[in-house]
């Protein structure tokens, strides 16, 4: 049976203010870019297991003042001007490397600043977006790291380092990961999608 009462969307682009201000809605997955409200396709088994295990692998290999984190919201784009009632942009990578003291002071969203490496697994439907859309604005929003996992055939994953304002491949591997910057790291990831036991 359908309720009568449906949420109300704002018509217009959204700011950060408008974000907050949203119904709550666990129907659905949203990011928001550009000031546009966008579903996210829900995830697969494979893709959830494999943000589960790489964050826990991660946070057990990162020194103590980092921390991983699966699916929080980061904002990549406060708008064109200084005030938040301007467009924004707000993603939820898969899972993200920030300082621990950061994450302890349980914001509700992390800035672009704030995050070291954000890794998004593609899925049907967000393959195009992870690999050129999110590959630019992450770039542009200076996140230091960008790793990309494809679990649509085995394990990979593709890391990229922030050089002058733009990613360079530092690792491509379906086996161990080893990476220097941002943080020096050296993770076997060709279990991902495997049951822990």
């Amino acid at each position: 049976m359908t309720s009568l009462l449906q949420p109300t969307w704002p018509d217009r682009l959204l700011s950060l203010d408008d974000w907050d201000a949203l119904p709550e809605d666990t129907s659905h997955r949203f990011e928001l870019v550009e000031g546009v409200l966008q579903v996210v396709p829900r995830p697969t088994s494979f893709h959830q297991r494999a943000v589960t295990r790489l964050a826990t692998l991660l946070d057990d290999a990162l020194p103590d003042h980092l921390t991983a984190l699966a699916e929080v919201e980061v904002v990549v784009k406060f708008g064109a001007g200084e005030g938040r009632s301007d467009p924004a942009t707000v993603r939820v990578p898969d899972v993200v490397v920030v300082p621990a003291a950061v994450a302890d002071t349980n914001p509700a969203r992390y800035l672009a600043g704030d995050v070291l490496v954000a890794v998004e697994v593609l899925s049907t439907g967000t393959v195009r977006t992870d690999q050129v859309t999110k590959f630019a604005e992450y770039a542009d929003a200076g996140i230091q790291g960008y790793w990309i996992v494809d679990v649509r055939a085995g394990v990979s994953i593709t890391a990229y380092a922030l050089v002058a304002k733009a990613y360079e491949l530092v690792a491509r591997t379906e086996g161990r990961l080893d990476v220097m910057a941002p943080v020096e790291l050296s993770l076997d990831v060709s279990g991902l999608l495997r049951r822990r036991r």
